[in-house]
């Protein structure tokens, strides 16, 4: 019954947390939005007090059930593995692994290296997108976001094109945005992360995942631990053959707790009924007492990194790019800005680069297609700015709900109306009414806060073309302008951002 509905809850967390990406109506947001406050290092980067101790109390109880349950790698890895199972022949499905003693000092040395990548990210040094390459949740969002969520459209939009004729309004056609360089960095993290699963189940748990080795650390003084009965053992080694984290030492009826993702799969296995899952009080194998004194000096280090990174972590924040739909017959190409735009709540362009660890969740979110990922080496996978497709509407702040790790404050609509991410400028040479002598005014008509005015380009000529000019203290940089100014494939009007937002 535990493995079961460990299962069971894993499904479900990991359903929820891939329909966040998938998801373009907000529904899935409002429902399950919470799960990705929980994961464990953006709730440490957001300073989330509340949900990391709640996480390591979790962990003292019940061992690594975060690892086996509410990580979405995890469960991913634990789908390849259950995948390799059924394949091959019959006798092969299962009983094939075997107990390897603990990596710790590369794991130790990860996480080290882990830690100081996030500290030289928080000092505005290329730290955090190094650090996002092997944080758990950061690789699942970047999978879920670039390699599922487009098929998920596709079949979307196509149920959209079947029921067009029917006046049916539950489908609707998406765009999917598709950026080559996140697709390659998707499909490369899938493919050594599914075959490392595919040969040694948690393997990649257990030796390189910074959050496994934290939580390995607090779950060998957990009170709820799979127990082995030395009386009850008739020494099969079923339980260490169907043991994904390599952890049990059959011969020595030893389990190591550091790696223990609490899976239950021994537990189902053993056919004498000698491992139950039950309170420990205190651990008297005489294997882990011979290795005491390895993890009294394994916990200094691990609170002297935890103490270090609680000191430094902060929040993140992200960067948009977009397009809309005017149905141009030249596509609309990105401005060259002197400085990319922040989205409102991200507080500034350094803040930003320092904390976001490129999870794609902001993006997945925006539903008008401003946000994509920055291919920019010093901001890779961060969200960036762009009004090709679309605008920032002044009414949603769906990017800044969204953000797991407090890259962005939160917003509500009426201070993002408020908050000047950039500010609009006028290129008189493309500008159709002084390069043409034509009569537009999209421009002012479209912007939300009547930023821009129509002057009198000659005020003495009363049939004088009128051309737009800003009011640089309303304008809050949201690209409506951008969006719609006729003029292709760079627009007349264009954004430039701030490197700090202000308030107007």
């Amino acid at each position: 019954m535990l493995r079961k509905l460990r299962v069971i809850l894993a499904v479900v967390s990991i359903l929820a947390t891939t329909l966040l990406f998938l998801d373009f109506t907000g529904l899935a947001q409002q429902w399950w939005g919470w799960i990705v406050k929980i994961q464990f290092v953006p709730a440490f980067l957001s300073l989330n007090v509340v949900a990391v101790i709640l996480l390591l109390l979790l962990t003292l109880l019940l061992g690594r059930v975060y690892c086996s349950v509410i990580c979405p790698l995890g469960v991913l890895q634990d789908i390849v593995t259950h995948m390799r199972g059924w394949v091959g022949k019959k006798k092969n499905r299962k009983n094939r692994f075997k107990y390897s003693a603990s990596k710790t000092w590369l794991r130790i040395g990860v996480l080290s290296l882990f830690v100081v990548m996030i500290i030289l990210g928080l000092c505005n040094i290329i730290g955090t997108t190094i650090a996002s390459f092997i944080e758990p949740y950061s690789i699942y969002g970047r999978i879920a976001s670039s390699l599922f969520a487009p098929i998920y459209d596709a079949g979307n939009n196509l149920i959209a094109d079947a029921v067009a004729d029917t006046e049916c309004y539950l489908f609707y056609n998406v765009d999917t945005y598709n950026s080559i360089p996140l697709i390659i960095i998707s499909s490369v993290s899938l493919l050594v992360i599914g075959a490392i699963s595919w040969v040694g189940g948690r393997t990649y748990c257990n030796t390189i995942c910074p959050v496994g080795t934290i939580l390995g650390l607090v779950s060998r003084y957990s009170l709820f631990k799979p127990v082995i009965d030395t009386s009850k053992c008739n020494g099969c080694t079923k339980c260490a053959r169907n043991c994904k984290a390599s952890c049990i030492d059959a011969k020595k009826h030893y389990i190591d707790y550091s790696r223990c993702v609490v899976c239950m799969n021994c537990i189902d296995n053993c056919s004498t009924g000698a491992i139950k899952y039950r309170l420990v009080k205190k651990i008297d194998s005489k294997a882990s007492e011979s290795t005491s004194e390895k993890v009294d000096e394994i916990r200094r280090n691990f609170m002297v990194v935890g103490a270090t990174l609680a000191a430094t972590a902060a929040i993140r924040a992200a960067d948009k790019t977009t397009d809309g739909g005017l149905a141009p017959i030249i596509q609309k190409e990105k401005p060259q800005r002197k400085t990319r735009i922040v989205p409102p709540g991200a507080i500034s362009l350094s803040h930003l680069q320092r904390h976001c660890t490129g999870c794609q969740l902001c993006i997945s979110a925006c539903p008008n297609g401003v946000l994509r990922p920055s291919t920019d080496l010093t901001t890779l996978m961060q969200p960036v700015v762009g009004y090709e497709n679309g605008y920032c509407r002044p009414e949603c702040v769906r990017c800044a709900d969204a953000c797991p790790v407090g890259a962005f404050h939160k917003i509500t609509v009426e201070e993002k109306s408020a908050i000047q991410v950039g500010r609009a400028i006028v290129n008189l040479e493309t500008c159709v009414v002084a390069a043409k002598g034509r009569s537009c005014g999209n421009c002012a008509d479209k912007c939300p806060g009547g930023a821009i005015q129509m002057v009198a380009r000659d005020p003495n000529d009363e049939k004088s073309h009128y051309m737009p000019v800003v009011n640089e203290s309303k304008c809050i940089g949201c690209g409506a302008c951008e969006y719609y100014c006729p003029v292709r494939p760079i627009s007349a009007i264009y954004v430039n951002g701030n490197e700090v937002h202000r308030s107007v």
